[in-house]
């Protein structure tokens, strides 16, 4: 009797137990349901019909408020934008607009700019907020990130200004030389110089007319409509032909290093061809008026009596071979301050010797432009006083990187270990 009141005793107190396990258990299931997620603070069930799904397609970033100001609902691009921290609406702004709102029904609007929050940028984020009520007791928060459309806005603001001012002073100096002209028709010496520079400022104006319908061009047009694969060592040589005169002029030495392995001679060396097993893909003429850019400014900014020197080469990388073109002058350098911003179009380090030169400041933006859209990239080293050189890495042509890959693997050398040879100098 004993033992079998023991054993009642016992169930009786796992009973007990296991009721109390399964009390806590669901108190606690409930207490993590009811915990915010990235997606749902509450359940959808306190959601009018249908307005779940239409905040799921939205692609402003969505919050939910109730009357207690806790965040019913809010989107993965709130959090992600720092509007929702711990269940609440974090920006005070919008809160106080959510508040009046729901006091008064009105649908308000704003743009804002709010600080960016674990980035370490110093620029602020600029949003668009429209807080609307949705039923009787909760109130939506719209929300639009517009830093990128401002950054447009302002870029093209800068350009439409820039070139503005980059038309007058040329147009400018034409009608008060052709002003001087008149005047000094009785005097043919001053007529000859006023013509001089007349032509000076009109073969300016050419230059940066031209450039601005290049920049156009490269940014609006698809170099995949008329590619074809481009010898690298074609490319130089048309680079350097461009600027021949003025290198002449300068008594600047031009020098190319374009180099590929076709085969094995005779003694089992790579054969160094002059680079014709260089190809990459894209418009030859955007290809060129890149490249030619990036000459013309070496020759350009460098002083008499120095070298430039254009090398290409082939260089193993991850996604595939790149052909890197590089362009080396000893000219006056480029400042560590900037370095970043030499490739925005109409920036100039020197406004004053870009002037004496006759440069526009688009020749860069062109050429990240092309290198861009053609997959590649344009780096830039440079020390001031001793020179810079810039880099232009392309994809190989994928037809030539397929027909070699499918030679015997010891009929290519190893080009990062083979030393260039070296440069041919141009007269």
């Amino acid at each position: 009797m004993d033992v079998n009141a023991a054993v009642a005793a016992l169930a009786a107190i796992a009973g007990v137990c296991t009721g109390v396990i399964a009390m806590l258990a669901f108190r606690w299931s409930e207490r993590d349901q009811a915990r915010p997620t990235r997606t749902s603070l509450h359940t959808d069930a306190v959601l009018p019909p249908g307005v779940d799904t239409v905040l799921s397609v939205l692609r402003s970033s969505a919050v939910v408020l109730d009357e207690s100001d806790s965040v019913v609902k809010a989107s993965s691009a709130a959090y992600a934008l720092g509007l929702v921290r711990g269940g609440k609406l974090a920006v005070e702004p919008m809160l106080n607009m959510a508040r009046d709102t729901r006091r008064d029904g009105e649908i308000r609007q704003v743009e804002l700019d709010l600080p960016r929050r674990g980035t370490g940028r110093v620029e602020a984020l600029a949003v668009s907020a429209r807080v609307a009520p949705l039923g009787s007791r909760l109130v939506l928060l719209l929300v639009e990130d517009l830093t990128e459309a401002r950054r447009i806005e302002a870029v093209r603001r800068d350009f439409v200004a820039n070139v503005s001012h980059e038309l007058k002073t040329p147009t400018g100096a034409l009608s008060l030389l052709s002003e001087a002209v008149m005047d000094a028709s009785d005097d043919p010496e001053a007529v000859t110089r006023f013509a001089g520079r007349m032509q000076i400022e009109a073969t300016r104006l050419t230059n940066l007319v031209q450039e601005l319908i290049d920049l156009s061009r490269v940014q609006n047009d698809d170099p995949l409509e008329d590619s074809e694969p481009v010898r690298v060592d074609e490319l130089v040589a048309e680079a350097i032909d461009r600027s021949r005169h003025t290198a002449s002029t300068k008594q600047i030495t031009m020098a190319s290093n374009v180099w590929a392995p076709d085969g094995l001679d005779q003694a089992g060396n790579g054969r160094r061809d002059g680079g014709t097993d260089l190809h990459v893909w894209g418009s030859r003429g955007q290809l060129a008026a890149a490249l030619g850019n990036l000459v013309e400014n070496a020759v350009n900014y460098s002083p008499a009596r120095t070298r430039v020197g254009i090398a290409a080469r082939r260089v193993a990388a991850p996604g595939g071979d790149m052909i890197e073109i590089a362009v080396t002058d000893q000219g006056i350098g480029i400042p560590e301050k900037d370095k970043e911003r030499i490739f925005e179009r109409f920036y100039r380090v020197d406004p004053a010797r870009s002037r004496a030169t006759g440069g526009t400041g688009l020749g860069l933006a062109i050429v990240k432009h092309v290198a861009a859209s053609h997959g590649g990239e344009v780096t830039v080293w440079s020390t001031e006083g001793q020179g810079s050189t810039f880099t232009l890495r392309l994809p190989e042509a994928g037809a030539v990187r397929d027909r070699r890959s499918s030679e015997p693997a010891s009929n290519t050398p190893d080009l990062m270990t083979e030393p260039l040879p070296a440069p041919e100098v141009l007269p």
